[in-house]
């Protein structure tokens, strides 16, 4: 952990805007603002990002960025990251919740060697994500690694 964070208390500001029906407008300083509203399902349109979206993405986001965090001081050279993340909402209690997201990285290393490495980043993601950290709903990752292809890394076979 980066000594310069530790121990402190950040704080992150957001700004949700009615605009029209069930859409709106979140904004952050010095940020595009993002239009929002309910999911279909919820009386809401498609083309517009749903809070249940957000919360997955904010989640998948932060998985990588964890990754990518940890596996630089293991000496991954990273040639591909892509992941899916999948959220379950349902009803608990009688109220509704997300009770699980799954993220499914899939992380090209340079080398067979890195393969290892990025396994062990990977492995302590989930308790160092901040975001999997602050939500009730089981966060499960399944990651795949696979190592560039020869030719895309420039040698000849």
């Amino acid at each position: 952990m980066d000594t310069r964070t530790e121990n402190k208390t950040f704080h992150y500001r957001t700004r949700a805007t009615w605009r029209t029906a069930r859409k709106g407008a979140l904004s952050a300083p010095g940020k595009p603002d993002i239009v929002v509203g309910s999911p279909p399902e919820w009386r809401g349109t498609p083309e517009v990002w749903a809070p249940e979206e957000l919360l997955v993405g904010s989640v998948n986001t932060c998985v990588m960025l964890t990754f990518l965090t940890l596996a630089q001081p293991r000496g991954v050279t990273l040639v591909g990251y892509e992941s899916d993340a999948e959220g379950t909402l349902e009803k608990v209690g009688g109220v509704y919740q997300m009770t699980e997201i799954t993220v499914r990285p899939r992380v090209v290393v340079a080398s067979d060697a890195q393969r290892e490495p990025a396994r062990q980043a990977m492995e302590k993601v989930e308790a160092h994500c901040f975001m999997s950290q602050s939500v009730k709903a089981t966060v499960t990752l399944i990651p795949e690694f696979t190592v560039a292809a020869s030719e895309l890394r420039g040698h000849n076979t």
